[in-house]
């Protein structure tokens, strides 16, 4: 199975350097389940996009700290790599930016979290997991960074997962898109020096918060068999 990747991330930061890039923390990720699969990796934040998705299984949009609402040249343009993708029944996966890429791309909204900052371990409920998402806990932890959200999914979409905060945490659009607001691709080795980074940047509250849940269980293995049976199923 080949993928094209398309890494959002604009941090060119000490942080970034110190990590791998966002395509090989999503090899990491779906190694064990899905050593097979290929990702070729766009830095569509710089521009480099695929010149046709001919030839690809499906599409990976990794997180960013960019807005999906800023007018970038290069977010305008994922917009509509996004777009052809569904035209083309090419399965579309993306992960906090890139869920929130979708959702704008297919015409939802995307806006600052009422609840301010999103950090660290997050417990979210599965309420309506598509067929891929097997055994799917009634909670699940995942990390999360974000201080915007999906306020109003695209037409079609249906919500399969969230919290009161953050109503809109996975969805799927038909068969073939699906996201979610969470990062199964970040380590605890990531956030640990993420939360140390983000001192004097985000309040303290939130970061103390953010730290003292790091320490429960968390759920990124069983969210990387729920992305290869998402494309799977995507072709069969």
């Amino acid at each position: 199975m080949h993928i094209a990747f398309l890494d959002a991330n604009t941090d060119r930061s000490a942080l970034a350097a110190r990590h791998p890039g966002e395509a090989e923390k999503f090899r990491q990720l779906l190694h064990p389940v899905a050593a097979g699969m290929q990702l070729t990796d766009f830095c569509v934040a710089e521009g480099v996009f695929p010149e046709t998705l001919q030839g690809f299984d499906g599409v990976m949009i990794s997180g960013s700290p960019a807005s999906v609402n800023h007018d970038d040249d290069w977010i305008t343009r994922l917009k509509a790599l996004i777009r052809q993708a569904v035209r083309d029944d090419v399965p579309v996966f993306g992960a906090c930016f890139g869920h929130q890429a979708v959702a704008t791309a297919l015409g939802g909204r995307v806006g600052p979290n009422p609840q301010g900052w999103v950090l660290g371990r997050a417990e979210t409920a599965n309420h309506s997991p598509g067929p891929w998402m097997v055994d799917a806990p009634a909670v699940m932890a995942l990390h999360a960074a974000h201080n915007e959200q999906v306020l109003q999914p695209p037409p079609g979409a249906r919500v399969l997962g969230g919290t009161a905060g953050c109503p809109v945490g996975q969805m799927a659009v038909g068969a073939r898109v699906y996201s979610t607001q969470y990062h199964p691709e970040i380590t605890r080795a990531f956030m640990d020096d993420l939360l140390g980074e983000l001192v004097g940047t985000v309040p303290d509250a939130v970061l103390q918060e953010a730290r003292a849940g790091l320490e429960g269980p968390e759920h990124s293995a069983l969210m990387a068999r729920w992305i290869h049976s998402f494309f799977a199923q995507a072709h069969s």
